[in-house]
């Protein structure tokens, strides 16, 4: 199957390299950093709207959670198909396979909060924290075109730290735990918006059905942890 020529679009070797910094080299690379940029947004916003569909769905179908084990496994599983396919049109496929996915385990989680007392703010709250966080941490990078390459491993190390605390936050039962892991979660995953909105300005990512996937991940991940957090604080109240 022959790949679309806006799928990986990458500045050529000689575009490069004849180039001294600061002329038509960065034009370059910020004309294609922006058009995959673009690409990861449409392609971002349509699984968004998906999820939700689906969210919606679970919730009025009062569809069970599949647990944490098959939330993991279903998780890895469709993510590897999404990197196996992410140089064809099926790559697109894939992430609306993962990100429906997704939005199934979101469902259960969401009608557990809606029939708290004040669940229908608590979830907007979140929500509209969410909506925040992407659009300042974005805008933050798009504005100043900083180049965030150096945080990688930082979060890395912070997500793999966040991921083994919050595993036994879930066996012990430990609330408090939870919530710190979940404090942690929206720290790393708002960095992990600017790590990614860079990487692919810069150059990093160049494949946008990836890009796509790391971006909803962390909203994910960040709408989630805001909802346990405005859910502890909604119960204080």
């Amino acid at each position: 199957m022959s790949r679309p020529d806006y799928l990986n679009s990458k500045p050529s070797q000689a575009d490069v390299t004849s180039l001294p910094m600061g002329s038509a080299q960065d034009q370059t690379v910020s004309v294609d950093g922006r058009k995959v940029l673009r690409n990861t947004y449409m392609l971002l916003s349509m699984t968004l709207l998906f999820s939700a569909a689906v969210a919606g769905t679970s919730m009025s179908m009062g569809w069970p959670h599949p647990g944490f084990i098959l939330t993991l496994v279903g998780y890895f599983g469709l993510l590897f198909l999404v990197h196996k396919t992410k140089e064809s049109a099926l790559g697109i496929l894939s992430v609306f396979a993962l990100t429906g996915f997704m939005g199934y385990t979101l469902g259960p989680i969401l009608s557990m909060y809606a029939s708290l007392p004040g669940g229908a703010s608590i979830i907007m709250s979140a929500l509209g924290t969410t909506g925040l966080i992407f659009f300042g941490m974005s805008g933050w990078v798009l504005s100043t075109g900083k180049d965030l390459s150096g945080w990688g491993k930082t979060l890395m190390v912070g997500i793999i730290m966040a991921f083994v605390l919050s595993i036994g936050a879930v066996i012990f039962e430990l609330p408090a735990l939870s919530l710190a892991v979940s404090g942690m979660f929206v720290i790393l995953m708002s960095g992990l918006i600017a790590y990614e909105t860079s990487n692919i300005l810069h150059g990093g990512e160049t494949n946008y059905i990836m890009a796509t996937v790391s971006l909803y991940v962390s909203l994910y991940n960040l709408f989630i942890s805001l909802l346990q957090i405005f859910g502890v604080l909604g119960s204080d109240e």
